[in-house]
């Protein structure tokens, strides 16, 4: 937790509901109240909506927070848990129900599913039929023996319930669809749309940035905490991030957690880039840093329409960033992938520093993983493929390689020295450099792909030069 300017006016959330990995879809209900937060001075809130008790889990509230902490979204206030606030939703409803805002509803789970078939049979929606609603002149019967009662909200019968939507626009529901709402089952335990509620007016809240599938729950918060006394927050929904396929993103469609992009090699600072632009614009600008995000976000340019995700964009962002990193972090950041591949960390040490290894390799790499992969070459002991090698050592070739490597015994080990010599070995016995440049690279790496021979050799040094081109040719 950091400390920001709590003095201001303005206070956020991010309230997930611990049930499984954290997706792109997820994680923009964080950025952008996070974003808005930061741009305004004011505090960000992290709370956690687990009193889904079946459900919650302790390692999917850790890769919340992992996820958030890589993406650097710092939080002022929380985690808070709503399994520690039970004691508050209980005081809550008890103040309902003194108010006569709230009442006991002693209909069963049998009861309510046959008057949603019967309603269904009749072309009607399916919703409670307020049978257990205290009325002035209604009689209420004896509470049935051996039933526990829910806790129903007694929402208001007549009007609308509208809210002006920072995203959406105007938003108007009758109140005549709504019904009343269950705010505690019959074990005691409060539910999602109450929970909510207190939390975001103990919390002061003051936007509630989210996805729009939660437009219908809407109207019933507004409702309650007007009950309540309380003014509701400015509400701006978001649309739905959609896969690749144009379907919803969604954990059962085959979306990656946030922390998989991490172990797939993809930099923090260029998921954030991706995931900003994914509903949300700044003129045509695609590519913007930390700083300039936080300081050109507003909520007017949040947009109306589902965002498509594509991994090619943000695999071109994620190059962009590997492109313009420092090449000391890069190294810190590929050494596990690295080790993934089977490289120890003794091999890095005996082999080129890596930093400059990065530094060569990084303009061709899309993620980490790629990278790495490249990186290798100057760690392991080179595979080689006779057959293939075949192919590239002619005669006239092997002669010239013969000259060259006496040439190279000699010369200044800088690239520039180094590509004067090939240059000039090239000239003496007519080649083209890809004829002695293939051979080269297949007897000190295994493979024709491969930078510019000549920074290649650079990096491998004399000594390894020679060992390897003597053992593989002579």
């Amino acid at each position: 937790m950091t400390s920001r300017n709590l003095f201001s006016n303005i206070r956020t959330r991010f309230a997930p509901s611990p049930t499984g990995f954290i997706h792109l879809g997820n994680i923009r209900s964080a950025l952008y109240p996070w974003a808005f937060a930061r741009n305004k001075g004011g505090a960000f809130i992290v709370r956690i909506e687990d009193t889904d008790t079946e459900r919650s889990t302790d390692a999917a509230i850790q890769t919340i927070l992992d996820s958030m902490a890589w993406l650097s979204l710092d939080f002022d206030e929380g985690p808070f848990f709503q399994s520690q606030r039970l004691h508050r939703y209980s005081e809550v409803i008890a103040d309902l129900l003194d108010a006569g805002l709230a009442y006991r509803c002693y209909m069963t789970a049998d009861e309510l599913e046959d008057l949603r078939a019967r309603q269904r049979a009749q072309g009607l929606t399916p919703c409670y039929d307020g049978r257990w609603r205290p009325e002035p002149g209604k009689e209420l019967p004896a509470p049935p023996a051996g039933v526990e009662p829910v806790i129903r909200f007694k929402n208001p019968q007549s009007g609308y319930v509208s809210w002006r939507d920072a995203v959406k626009g105007p938003i108007e529901f009758s109140n005549r669809m709504l019904d009343d709402l269950i705010i505690a089952r019959s074990d005691g335990t409060p539910t999602y749309n109450f929970c909510v509620v207190v939390d975001d007016m103990d919390m002061r809240i003051t936007h509630v940035i989210r996805g729009d599938d939660h437009i219908n729950n809407t109207p019933r918060q507004i409702n309650i905490l007007r009950a309540l006394g309380q003014a509701p927050p400015v509400y701006a929904h978001l649309p739905t991030v959609l896969d690749a396929s144009g379907a919803k993103m969604s954990k059962r469609t085959g979306a990656m957690s946030i922390m998989q992009y991490r172990d797939e090699g993809y930099l923090p600072e260029a998921v954030l880039n991706y995931l900003a632009r994914l509903g949300w614009s700044h003129g045509d600008a695609e590519i913007f840093s930390r700083a300039q995000f936080i300081a050109w976000f507003d909520l007017e340019h949040l947009g109306q329409s589902p965002a498509q995700y594509d991994p090619d964009k943000l695999r071109w962002l994620n190059h962009h960033y590997i492109q313009s990193a420092d090449n000391a972090r890069l190294a810190e950041l590929v050494q596990p992938f690295l080790h993934a591949l089977g490289i120890a960390s003794s091999r890095l040490a005996e082999g080129p520093p890596l930093t400059r290894v990065v530094a060569l390799l990084k303009e061709r790499a899309y993620t980490l993983k790629d990278l790495a992969a490249e990186a290798a070459l100057f760690y392991r002991t080179p595979q080689i493929d006779r057959a293939e090698c075949a192919q590239y050592l002619t005669p006239e070739v092997i002669a010239a390689l013969t000259e060259l490597v006496t040439a190279l015994q000699n010369t200044e080990w800088t690239r520039s020295a180094i590509h004067r010599a090939f240059t000039a070995t090239l000239k003496r016995h007519h080649l083209k450099m890809p004829q002695l440049a293939m051979p080269v690279r297949l007897l000190m790496t295994g493979t024709t792909r491969t930078p510019s021979i000549d920074a290649v050799l650079e990096l491998f040094g004399r000594e390894t030069m020679l060992a390897r081109i003597r053992a593989n040719l002579f």
